[in-house]
Parts: structure tokens; C-alpha cells; sequence
């Protein structure tokens, strides 16, 4: 094994290089047929795409469940966050957001389950999005703790963090925009 690595986020799960010198794997273990492991790994990215996209959510829902308690408590000018109309909406778009991206995460489950010719696209979708709305709940939610949502204290530092790289794994978000366009305009896979 090589060193680990120090990241951004993601601390609580190390990180290496995995080094295979003068391995040999008997013909009995074998995964696949020969010349086959690299369409056997492109069809597993699919899973953990869908993998991806659901842990996002659960950063994205944590987030918006503190943010839903700090609004609850926090008072300014005499009035909880809550009870403050544009504070109500930008919380509001989040919640739509999350229950949007939790929609496109099953489905494209779905659709890998019942091995549609469509799934990779779905799958490709839902990482996209899901990863994307994720990191935008959490940034918001920083922003509506104002300086608290900066400190270590109040977690959302290290969900910020931690779902940052989620745009990045299984294929970054702008591999997953041309897969789309791929399957959608190359291939023409049915718009449904």
C-alpha cells in the first residue's frame, strides 16, 4: 500500500495506492471473460453512480434538517428566520431541490433494476443532479447559519466538504453531461 492521503474531505475513510507487483490470479478467479474488464467496470460505475447520488442526499438532508431547526431557533430583528418570507422560499427551492434530485435517484434505480437500455443515461442524470443540488444545500445552508455555519461546531463545514468530491467520483459531472448527450443525441435513446 502507498501513503495515505490527506484530503479536503472524506477524512473518516482512508485513502491509498494499492500496488499489485508480480501478482499473478489463478484462471479460477478470474472476474469476466478475457478482455472483458474494462465493459465489466464501465457497467459497475452505473450502481455506484446511483450509490453516489443517494449519499449526496443524505449530506443534502441533514443539511436541510439543520437548517430547518437553526430557522426555528435563530431570532433576528425580534422574529425567528422562519417567519421571514425570502428566508421561507430560499428554504423552500432547497426542499423542492432535494425532493426533485431524490425522484431522479429512483428512477434511475428503477431503470437500472429492470435493465432498460436507458439506465446508464438515468444514472448519469440522477448523479449529476443529485451531486449538484447536494453541494448547493449545503452551501446555502452555510450561508443561512451566517458565521456559525463556518465553524467546526455546527457540522456543516465537514458536509461541505465531504459532498464536494461527490461531483468528482464515479465519473465527474461533466462526463455525466456528455454520457446524457451521448445516449440522447448520438444514440437517440427514446425521450421519455
Amino acid at each position: 500500500f502507498g501513503k495515505l492521503e490527506e484530503k479536503m474531505g472524506w477524512r473518516n475513510q482512508p485513502t491509498c495506492m494499492v500496488y499489485f507487483e508480480n501478482c499473478k490470479v489463478p484462471l479460477a478467479n478470474r472476474v469476466g471473460d478475457e478482455g472483458m474488464g474494462f465493459k465489466i467496470a464501465l457497467n459497475a460505475l452505473n450502481g455506484g453512480r446511483i450509490n453516489i447520488a443517494s449519499c449526496s442526499l443524505g449530506g443534502a438532508l441533514a443539511c436541510l434538517r439543520k437548517a430547518q431547526v437553526y430557522m426555528d431557533e435563530r431570532k433576528q430583528f425580534k422574529k425567528q428566520l422562519k417567519q421571514m418570507q425570502g428566508l421561507r422560499f430560499y428554504f423552500a427551492d432547497m426542499l423542492t431541490e432535494f425532493q426533485a434530485a431524490r425522484l431522479m435517484v429512483y428512477r434511475a434505480a428503477d431503470a437500472l433494476d429492470n435493465k432498460l437500455a436507458e439506465a446508464p443515461m438515468y444514472c448519469a442524470m440522477a448523479k449529476r443532479f443529485a451531486t449538484d443540488v447536494a453541494f448547493r444545500i449545503s452551501d446555502k445552508t452555510m450561508q443561512l447559519h451566517g458565521g456559525y455555519g463556518y465553524l467546526r461546531d455546527y457540522q456543516i463545514e465537514r458536509i461541505f466538504r465531504d459532498l464536494r468530491v461527490h461531483q468528482i467520483l464515479e465519473g465527474t459531472n461533466e462526463i455525466m453531461r456528455e454520457i446524457i448527450a451521448k445516449a440522447s443525441l448520438d444514440d437517440e435513446l427514446a425521450l421519455n
